[in-house]
């Protein structure tokens, strides 16, 4: 099956400084804050929602078609895709702009200050969709661009195409309206417990009426697993347990991973949340959202460990 998944492409260059931001910040002078640290160097990474995505989707096995816009800048990170064995003919390039970018410093005491570049992800990916067969397809809009947010999720309905949607960091930039309108027969709706309040604020809706409008609802809860509402009924889905909890930053984008590859190969949504329990617990073992590996023996070896 044909899987799309719609997002960003984006370079995560991650600094460390060895003291405390605290110790450098004067409180009575924060409305004329002029400060530099120092960093003990820096370590560029492959991140994005769409990226993340389809890496840990092709570590099971598939090759999903990634709709982003990438820049200038693109080089390593367009040969670690085809290392990986996924398509580039969905990426659009923008030679006048840089790939998206996270700049992020983070002190002993973990706090972090972050910067973010959109570059290139200003631009929609504008993927032509023509002689795509609905009945062998399924995609995911996940955060990126805006424009690409909204006229994909149009063009899934216009041709049947059933799609998750996973608005995540995007959800201030949509407003209610847009939101409902994406939201309005997708196949799922999926989101972090903290951000499904942000949807129900912002549309006006509870999760009833939300259930209304798509077939089913995943909320993530970190630790604690994720909660399954379909067809009336809920369930609660744990979470698997990993080997050492290094990082959980990519731990959202390998679950819906696993989940979307659980759908594909015909796994009813109970297994197929549970799939993205499972892939979210090697995520969480590595620093980075795009470096951890596993072989499909060890991914079910973990799964009947777990469920």
């Amino acid at each position: 099956m044909k899987i799309f998944a719609s997002g960003s492409l984006a370079y995560d260059r991650i600094m460390n400084f060895p003291g405390e931001f605290e110790d450098h910040i004067l409180p009575e002078k924060l409305h004329i804050l002029n400060v530099c640290f120092m960093v003990d160097g820096l370590t560029e990474k492959f991140g994005g929602t769409a990226g993340n995505i389809a890496y840990s989707l092709s570590l099971l096995g598939e090759s999903p078609m990634i709709l982003a816009t990438a820049g200038k800048d693109f080089d390593s990170y367009e040969t670690w895709l085809a290392q990986n064995n996924l398509p580039l003919n969905g990426i659009r390039k923008i030679t006048e702009e840089l790939t998206a970018g996270a700049y992020i410093t983070t002190d002993k005491a973990d706090n972090q200050i972050t910067g973010f570049n959109p570059g290139a992800m200003k631009y929609p990916s504008l993927y032509n969709f023509d002689g795509i067969n609905r009945d062998e397809a399924i995609a995911i809009i996940a955060p990126g661009n805006i424009e690409d947010m909204i006229s994909y999720g149009r063009i899934y309905k216009k041709h049947g195409m059933p799609y998750i949607f996973d608005p995540g960091q995007s959800i201030t930039a949509l407003s209610g309206d847009q939101l409902s309108e994406i939201i309005t027969g997708s196949e799922m709706l999926i989101s972090n417990d903290y951000e499904l309040e942000m949807i129900k604020k912002a549309t006006g809706l509870e999760k009833p009426a939300l259930l209304k409008m798509t077939k089913s609802i995943i909320t993530t809860l970190g630790e604690d697993g994720s909660i399954l509402c379909h067809q009336k009924q809920e369930t609660k889905i744990p979470s698997a347990k990993a080997a050492v909890v290094s990082d959980p930053t990519g731990a959202g984008d390998a679950y819906r991973a696993g989940m979307i590859k659980g759908m594909v190969t015909g796994k009813d949504l109970i297994t197929s949340a549970k799939m993205g329990a499972v892939c979210a617990s090697f995520a969480v073992e590595h620093h980075g959202t795009q470096e951890h590996k596993f072989t499909e023996e060890d991914f079910w070896n973990r799964y009947q460990a777990n469920f």
